[in-house]
């Protein structure tokens, strides 16, 4: 009963492992358990079973079939027998079976363990992964903000020069328009003088 118990929660484990994993680890899982039935030692006893089954069945039948034929007393006797021989056969199936039970229930609890180690594993690689790529979003992060930090750096230096370059240029022109002025006023004023003296 132990035996079987253990085996289903083993099954129960790899199915809630493999439905966490997806379809992939299903048939990774389904995989397992199928090489696990077609293992050796598990395929040798099924065969076990079968084999003493096959043995046995004869000889009950026969001894059966003696006691039918034979008078009122042997059957009696042949009864006994019988029941011997199929208590026998009974406590043999039973040992086979449970020794079958016991080599599944360690097959299962490999299983169960190998499947626990991959999905360690897989835990292991994506936990990985994800800190790489944190690392990759971080670096990529700092790379921009200097470019975007040199960037503003050379804007603020153009604009900086630029302004500089108008101030000149405006006090320049300013310079001019004063001289014009100057010199417009001047011949302005001559030519009203000119004007005055005649």
């Amino acid at each position: 009963m132990r035996s079987r118990f253990l085996f289903f929660v083993g099954l129960a484990v790899g199915y809630v492992l493999g439905a966490r994993a997806g379809r992939e680890r299903y048939e990774q899982i389904r995989d397992g358990v199928s090489r696990l039935w077609g293992s050796p030692r598990v395929r040798r006893a099924r065969q076990d079973v079968e084999s003493y089954a096959r043995q046995q069945a004869p000889v009950v039948r026969a001894r059966a079939e003696a006691a039918a034929k034979a008078a009122p007393g042997v059957i009696s006797d042949g009864a006994r027998a019988t029941a011997e021989t199929a208590r026998t056969v009974a406590d043999r199936t039973a040992a086979v079976a449970a020794d079958v039970a016991e080599r599944a229930a360690t097959a299962a609890k490999g299983v169960s363990q190998t499947v626990a180690r991959a999905a360690q594993d897989v835990a292991g690689r994506t936990a990985t992964t994800a800190n790489d790529v944190a690392g990759k979003a971080a670096d990529a992060a700092k790379d921009v903000a200097t470019r975007v930090t040199s960037t503003a750096d050379d804007v603020k230096d153009r604009v900086t020069a630029t302004a500089s370059g108008v101030r000149e240029r405006g006090e320049e022109v300013g310079a001019q328009f004063v001289a014009r002025a100057s010199t417009a006023r001047d011949d302005a004023l001559a030519e009203i003088d000119d004007e005055d003296d005649s």
